[in-house]
């Protein structure tokens, strides 16, 4: 008899989204499940409170994103401000498999990693990595020998003689109990020190 683990595997279903002058690339772990996304892009879970915090932060707003029924977020809207801040995202995972069959990076298992390396080759303005929550952390700073900081440091890596900073921060996951408005105090942090104006 098999088991969900032997039997399930799950390629990145997005292309890493690169705008040219992006000067941060953020990295979450996986995806959730396709049931959980209410649009076709990162952190598609209605739940989740990272696009919250971003509109938070340049908007005063955490329904910023938010369409107008509030069912989902509006990814053209989304689009458009990561093309203009020069934000960058995709994930710290390319193949994974879920043990459990949900989001939980606790159930989490990675069969392949980003190539890391490659990503900073295509955008040469970044020198800021943002991984947010544990799992994605220790995936991308292992492939540097790094230790993962605390919530809310960097460690700095070098990558093809260029330095970057890599910041842990917290995981926007619901599940994580810490206030939004805590979180978020994190994130500006990132980017007032990444210089991305908040305004």
């Amino acid at each position: 008899m098999t088991t969900f683990k032997e039997t399930t595997c799950e390629k990145h279903p997005w292309e890493p989204f690169l705008p040219e002058n992006a000067k941060v690339l953020l990295l979450g772990s996986f995806p959730p499940p396709k049931v959980r996304w209410s649009m076709d892009f990162y952190y598609p879970n209605i739940t989740n409170d990272f696009w919250k915090i971003i509109g938070l932060l340049f908007f005063e707003d955490p329904t910023h994103f938010l369409l107008k029924e509030k069912k989902g977020f509006d990814k053209a809207l989304i689009e458009e401000f990561l093309n203009q801040k020069g934000i960058a995202m995709y994930d710290a995972a390319t193949v994974i498999r879920r043990t459990k069959g949900n989001a939980s990076d606790q159930h989490l298992e990675i069969v392949e990693k980003t190539d890391i390396t490659d990503l900073l080759n295509k955008i040469p303005n970044c020198t800021t990595i943002a991984v947010t929550g544990e799992k994605s952390a220790n995936t991308v700073l292992s492939q540097f020998n790094a230790e993962t900081p605390m919530i809310g440091e960097c460690a700095q890596i070098i990558i093809n003689n260029r330095k970057v900073n890599v910041w842990r921060m917290p995981s926007t996951s619901r599940a994580y109990p810490l206030a939004l408005e805590k979180k978020a105090t994190y994130y500006k942090q990132l980017f007032e020190a990444a210089k991305i104006a908040l305004s």
